[in-house]
């Protein structure tokens, strides 16, 4: 009679629960890392609700419409963070007037007096005599790389500060890249200076 030899499939057995064994995590395994800081989730500062992020400064009254927020008047104004950033991502829905004079400031040096010469103007202002200084444009360090007319419809900045390197993209075309370290830190701050202009849909994330 002829007899079978068990051996082969014993170890065939072992070798397959050996693998099973090193490729199982062990229990005492660590848990996953945290998200890191270049990880962030963005923090919405305005969705048509409150203006709890921000305070006023200047003279008009900013009111919230719908889901937007403008002011009512003509006198130049602010919405200014309460919160100071250095490197993040902003992202801000905004529609003007054919005549508008507005803008986006980051990094102010003095949240109580707004200006470009202590931050850095992205500007929003389609008719400015100076073409240098028109929608895209960051005052006084670059004009706008393409000309987008702007007035009259939403539109979306996506603005990249990191060091010193600055990206603005107006409705995803790209319109500055500036290489400056005047500013490292600051508030962020929505502009009425002129015309009308709303804004909506306001979020940041730290990088």
């Amino acid at each position: 009679m002829k007899h079978l030899s068990i051996a082969p499939v014993i170890l065939s057995i072992l070798f397959a629960a050996c693998q099973n064994v090193s490729e199982a995590p062990p229990s005492d395994a660590p848990p996953p890392p945290a998200k890191t800081e270049t990880e962030a989730e963005w923090v919405t500062l305005f969705d048509g609700t409150d203006l709890n992020h921000f305070n006023m400064a200047g003279e008009a009254q900013w009111n919230i419409i719908d889901d937007y927020v403008e002011a009512d008047g003509y006198k130049r104004s602010y919405l200014v963070t309460k919160e100071s950033y250095s490197d993040f991502q902003l992202k801000v829905e905004f529609w003007p007037s054919l005549d508008a004079n507005s803008g986006v400031y980051i990094r102010c040096q003095n949240p109580e007096e707004i200006k470009a010469e202590s931050g850095y103007e992205i500007n929003i202002y389609d008719t400015n005599e100076n073409p240098d200084n028109r929608t895209g444009a960051i005052i006084h360090f670059t004009p706008p790389m393409t000309v987008i007319e702007a007035g009259g419809q939403w539109n979306t900045y996506e603005i990249t500060a990191e060091g010193s390197h600055i990206v603005v993209r107006l409705n995803g075309t790209l319109v500055a890249n500036l290489e400056d370290a005047s500013y490292a830190s600051g508030p962020i701050a929505l502009q009425n200076n002129g015309g009308l202009i709303r804004f909506r849909n306001v979020q940041v994330k730290t990088l």
